[in-house]
């Protein structure tokens, strides 16, 4: 039994082709999307602080500068993957991801000059 268009209705080539469509971020309620996208930021904060930490305590232990290079690249490989995810959901989504990351940053400075005080 074919449709209209000429195929069968359990063919393939009658499902949605285009990614865009398939895996449309807007259809999701607006604060569903900046709250995952703030939480996201802060792991990218807590990702990219941590790993700068490791990187900084590797270059004053004299560590090998292979990895201290492997860890630098790796930041911002993370970072920009982090953050391009943000912009395909939106400006507002984009800013939510870069709060979560500030928020993380300040979190992190403030409890390591707390800690040593």
């Amino acid at each position: 039994t074919f449709d209209a268009a000429g195929a069968l209705p359990w063919r393939v080539d009658r499902m949605e082709m285009d990614e865009r469509t398939m895996i449309d971020v807007s259809s999701l309620p607006m604060a569903l999307v900046l709250a995952t996208c703030f939480l996201g930021g802060m792991l990218l904060g807590l990702f990219y602080f941590s790993a700068l930490r490791k990187t900084a305590n590797l270059i004053v232990d004299g560590g090998s500068p292979l990895l201290g290079l492997a860890l630098t690249l790796g930041r911002f490989g993370v970072l920009g993957a982090g953050f391009y995810l943000a912009v395909l959901a939106g400006g507002a989504a984009l800013l939510a991801a870069l709060g979560g990351f500030l928020i993380t940053k300040a979190l992190m400075l403030g409890v390591k000059r707390t800690g040593s005080a």
